[in-house]
């Protein structure tokens, strides 16, 4: 089983940058892909990205692509997404997320992951 802890989250202005981190235990993340998700207060849990197991394939949601870059660094088990120009909107938990499932069409839909983080507040002001 694999233990995910996310942390860098807080709170920034609008226009600042900002840099998650998803830590992973107990199993290396090598064979996982993973992806960030968020839930804004009210709101269902959206996808934001998803990065293939070699970190060679992304993908994003249109909201935040050109804007946020998901990377991960196997060698440290660790993810990472880092975020430009932020938005009131970019407002939310944003949860961490693992699956023994290849990067895929899937990807963007939050119950095809298996393992998940317990999440980090990132709240934009205006």
């Amino acid at each position: 089983q694999v233990q995910l802890v996310e942390s860098g989250g807080g709170l920034v202005q609008a226009g600042d940058s900002l840099t998650l981190s998803c830590a992973a235990s107990r199993r290396t993340i090598n064979n996982y892909a993973m992806a960030w998700f968020r839930q804004a207060p009210g709101k269902e849990r959206e996808f934001v990205a998803a990065i293939s197991t070699n970190g060679a394939y992304t993908r994003y949601a249109d909201s935040v692509k050109g804007r946020f870059t998901i990377s991960r660094a196997n060698a440290k088990n660790t993810m990472y997404l880092r975020m430009n120009s932020l938005k009131p909107e970019d407002t939310a938990v944003y949860y961490c997320a693992a699956r023994r499932l290849p990067l895929g069409p899937t990807s963007r839909v939050s119950y095809n992951y298996d393992y998940w983080g317990q999440g980090t507040q990132v709240t934009v002001s205006s």
